[in-house]
């Protein structure tokens, strides 16, 4: 028999397994230590040179610029007739065409003595025209034949700008300068809103261009005498003692981009906690994990543990059970006595269940017998009641020795007979649920037989019948059968309702054609629906007329009619009073071959 370990052993070696496993997250710290800060420094190196590309691009842009202006004629002219207000105003106009399709910020022309003469600012309330800017670098390069380059702020804008600025000659001499204002705000716009910082400094360590408002004309690092005297005296940040800009390296990874054309450096500080937090969560994952071995084979030691227990236990259990079957045999035997008893009682209810089964079963047939005989006797009212007239008629007409008019009369019972044995079909096959096989018939022809059974009731009463139908023939999918008994009782429960109506009785019909579908509006002038009816009208045996007048099943027979060849029956009422009952069938022509309704209504 197997034993059970120590428990003080087991919990032991688990400890020992815990601080081995537990060594290895150091290794997996510097792992991914490597890993993210070489994916920080990729994407920031990226990020750098797409940045570093926009900037000269933008500075490439506007190099050549003043160079290529200072050939126009225009500007000659203004430097040797300063004093000709025609010739300044042209040289305005000029420069501001030259600055709105260049989009640079500002473009001006300086004197020998570096007064600005014209500026394509010349109408803006900070205009540059009659300002001396001869202590500016740019200037000075260009009166000694570079070409002149400068960042700073405007002393007239307050807005920074990357300047450029070119001799205009006249032979050897150097008659004033032509300069260009470059906008760089818009290179800061360009950078994201990450926690990733920019820093562009100039060659004296003072941020120039920054993501941060406030780390802008900061000096990163100590400036000396001679630096401090240059900001003095070309003033290109606004202030004379740039403040220091304190950071602490061990906050930020840092990555930097030289651009030796303009002494500019673009850095890129990303804070240290980038990095920190991806190498925590890697460390909690691994912890995690370590921890969820941990607690596998804890559970795998303990279920060690009582699957051994269990072995004892069951064991034991064996030997008492050995002892109990031997008492248990005896009382078997006298409950199998018992059983046979209650087995006997069982198939005796067993057959009376099955023959209450059979009971139910009965009566739903006989309760299906009786829905069907009342459909029956709904369906075929209308007939007998018309032969019954035709009958009537034929019996007076030979009172008067017209054989004429009665073997009409006898024709038209002949053709009822025919239709009554026509409906007991159909209602067979609406028993068995079947779906009848659509077929065209002329709508016409079946509306005016349809009206001819109802025109006694109709004089009878004084209903007024309105007609609307265009010319014909109207063909539609629906089988002569089924499209009669459909329109006669549609019309018969108009009648019924205008029968309660008191005054003008009018029944308009119209009918429409629209696309693919003939449309037959019946519109009557009675009460019109209830909003119960409208809710339960299509509902076997709902009916508001009295007991003795109706089944309430014409509505349900010709709505499933409907259904069953693709149709629609809609009820309403007019805003002006009345039901509208609308009748919707596809439309089809003569010689077209009936086929199954899913291949009709595709």
């Amino acid at each position: 028999m197997s034993t059970v370990l120590p428990r003080h052993i087991r919990w032991r070696s688990l400890f020992v397994l815990a601080l081995v496993l537990g060594s290895l997250l150091w290794p997996l710290k510097l792992l991914a230590e490597r890993y993210y800060l070489e994916r920080l420094i990729e994407q920031h190196r990226q990020t750098l040179d797409l940045y570093v590309a926009n900037l000269l691009g933008t500075l490439h842009r506007f190099e050549v610029l003043p160079e290529v202006l200072v050939r126009l004629p225009e500007f000659a002219d203004v430097l040797k007739t300063p004093d000709q207000a025609a010739t300044r105003a042209a040289a305005n106009a000029l420069l501001k065409r030259i600055e709105q399709q260049s989009k640079a910020d500002v473009i001006y022309l300086l004197d020998a003595r570096g007064t600005t003469l014209v500026a394509s600012n010349w109408d803006e309330h900070d205009s540059f025209i009659g300002r001396n800017f001869a202590f500016r670098p740019y200037f000075r390069q260009a009166m000694q034949g570079q070409l002149g380059r400068f960042f700073g702020l405007g002393t007239t804008s307050g807005k920074r700008g990357y300047f450029y600025a070119y001799a205009l000659r006249e032979g050897e001499q150097i008659l004033g300068v032509l300069a260009v204002k470059v906008d760089l705000d818009a290179t800061e716009v360009l950078w994201g809103k990450g926690p990733e910082q920019l820093l562009v400094t100039d060659e004296m360590g003072v941020v120039i261009l920054s993501s941060r408002d406030d780390w802008r004309f900061h000096a990163t690092r100590s400036l000396s005498r001679v630096e401090q005297e240059l900001i003095a005296a070309n003033r290109p940040y606004g202030t004379p003692s740039p403040p220091s800009l304190r950071l602490q390296d061990n906050q930020w990874l840092t990555q930097a981009r030289a651009l030796k054309e303009v002494g500019w450096t673009v850095s890129i500080l990303a804070p240290q906690r980038l990095l920190t937090t991806a190498v925590r969560e890697v460390m909690l994952v691994g912890a995690a994990m370590l921890l969820a071995l941990l607690l596998l084979l804890a559970v795998l030691i303990q279920r060690r543990r009582h699957y051994l227990e269990r072995q004892n236990q069951d064991a034991r259990a064996r030997r008492e059970l050995e002892i109990r079957v031997l008492d248990r045999t005896a009382a078997l035997e006298s409950l199998n006595t018992r059983l046979r008893a209650e087995v006997h009682e069982r198939e005796q209810t067993q057959q009376a269940l099955v023959q209450a089964q059979d009971e139910l079963i009965q009566a739903g047939k006989l309760s299906a017998l009786g829905t069907m005989s009342a459909s029956i006797s709904h369906e075929l009212n209308q007939p007998l009641g018309a032969m019954r007239s035709y009958a009537d008629n034929a019996l007076l007409l030979l009172q008067q020795q017209r054989s004429e008019a009665v073997r009409d009369n006898l024709e038209q019972i002949s053709q009822l007979t025919q239709r009554m044995a026509r409906i007991i079909a159909h209602l067979k096959a609406y028993a068995r649920r079947e779906s009848p096989k659509p077929e065209p018939v002329e709508l016409d022809l079946a509306l005016e037989d349809s009206l001819a059974l109802l025109e006694r009731r109709l004089a009878k009463l004084g209903i007024t019948v309105q007609r609307d139908v265009p010319r014909g023939p109207h063909w539609v999918l629906a089988g002569d059968t089924r499209l009669r008994q459909i329109l006669s009782n549609l019309l018969g429960n108009a009648v019924d309702a205008l029968s309660e109506q008191a005054g003008e009785r009018r029944l308009c019909l119209r009918l429409q054609v629209q696309g693919e579908y003939v449309r037959l509006v019946l519109r009557d002038s009675g009460a019109g629906f209830s909003p119960e009816a409208l809710q339960h009208a299509r509902e076997p045996f709902f009916t508001t007329k009295a007991r003795t007048e109706g089944l309430g099943l014409g509505l349900a027979i010709c709505d499933t009619l409907v259904r069953a060849v693709g149709g629609e029956l809609s009820l309403a009422n007019h805003p002006d009073g009345g039901a509208v009952v609308t009748l919707q069938l596809h439309a089809c022509n003569a010689t077209s071959a009936a086929s199954s309704p899913q291949q009709q209504l595709q």
